[in-house]
């Protein structure tokens, strides 16, 4: 069935406020969204739902529903049903949203890489300009950065210059930290706390406690308090409170999730819940690939 632009956009609401919402989707929502008059809106969904390509729901609380014909018919392969492939406008995520489809549109230019991606979940706020990333994707732990140049909101499509694409290992996070079973306890002073770092030439560790981990301490951290001549400084007054911890088997992509999630710059690695080192963003980009232009193939990929 070929759907005219207004059928398409209505559908493609449909879809987006379907999985953000998680229920029955009334035409006034769409009307609002897509800044049209609700009776244009019924009077479309009713012959959709007509044709089987919606599902309407009576009652105060009903409303419509997409189908798998809905999906169908907007050549959305894959429903977000079991994985989420996020999505970032100037590096903030955007909830309710996630990416089915990514394809390369333009690969042959050496200083240029063009790019679509379909979002299910609402794009309306993307502006040219703006810094998109994507991922990472499911199955093969890709990351794709660049800058947003288009926006298609009948079909729900993102078209940006790519500046980035990197594959994530799918090794465990202990594989990549910088220091191995080094802590600091937190009344130490700064002083022995750079001895401790310098000695064992890293950047940063776990502060403790007498039980527990209750921070990071790095030398930014310390440098910036000796500048000041405050030597005697504890680690307590300098260090970055409520870390957030994780296991060291956790997969490297599962941690990169956590860096956007939480906006940190550092993350504590434990292994049998005892401070194995910390982990930083630069240290993942480091045990990442790059993927060179010259090799990507143009060709539609599900996310």
């Amino acid at each position: 069935m070929e759907l005219t632009p207004i059928q398409t956009e209505i559908l493609t609401t449909l879809v987006n406020l379907y999985h953000q919402k998680g229920r029955a989707v009334k035409g006034e929502e769409i009307a609002a969204v897509i800044d049209r008059n609700p009776g244009t809106v019924r009077n479309h969904m009713q012959a959709l739902r007509m044709l089987g390509i919606v599902e309407g729901i009576p009652g105060p609380k009903g409303g419509y529903h997409p189908t798998g014909q809905t999906y169908d018919i907007l050549d959305i392969s894959d429903q977000p049903a079991e994985t989420i492939t996020n999505i970032y406008r100037n590096g903030k995520l955007v909830e309710g949203a996630t990416v089915c489809e990514i394809m390369f549109t333009t690969v042959q230019h050496p200083d240029t890489c063009h790019g679509r991606v379909r979002v299910i979940g609402d794009i309306r706020k993307f502006g040219n300009g703006d810094i998109i990333k994507i991922g990472p994707t499911p199955k093969n732990n890709l990351v794709i950065r660049g800058k947003a140049i288009g926006r298609d909101d009948t079909r729900n499509i993102l078209i940006f210059v790519i500046s980035d694409l990197i594959i994530l290992p799918k090794r465990s996070v202990k594989e990549c930290i910088q220091n191995r079973n080094v802590a600091i306890d937190m009344d130490a002073t700064i002083k022995v706390a750079a001895n401790t770092l310098l000695k064992h030439r890293i950047r940063g560790a776990p502060a403790v406690d007498a039980t527990n981990i209750v921070g990071v301490v790095t030398l930014e951290q310390i440098t910036k308090s000796l500048v000041l001549g405050l030597t005697n400084q504890k680690v307590r007054e300098v260090m970055s409170s409520a870390p957030i911890i994780i296991d060291g088997d956790t997969p490297i992509p599962d941690v990169a999730k956590l860096f956007d999630q939480h906006h940190t710059r550092n993350i504590v690695v434990v292994i049998n819940g005892k401070p194995h080192g910390i982990v930083s963003r630069e240290d993942l980009v480091r045990e990442s690939t790059t993927v060179s232009e010259s090799i990507i193939a143009p060709s539609f990929m599900s996310a």
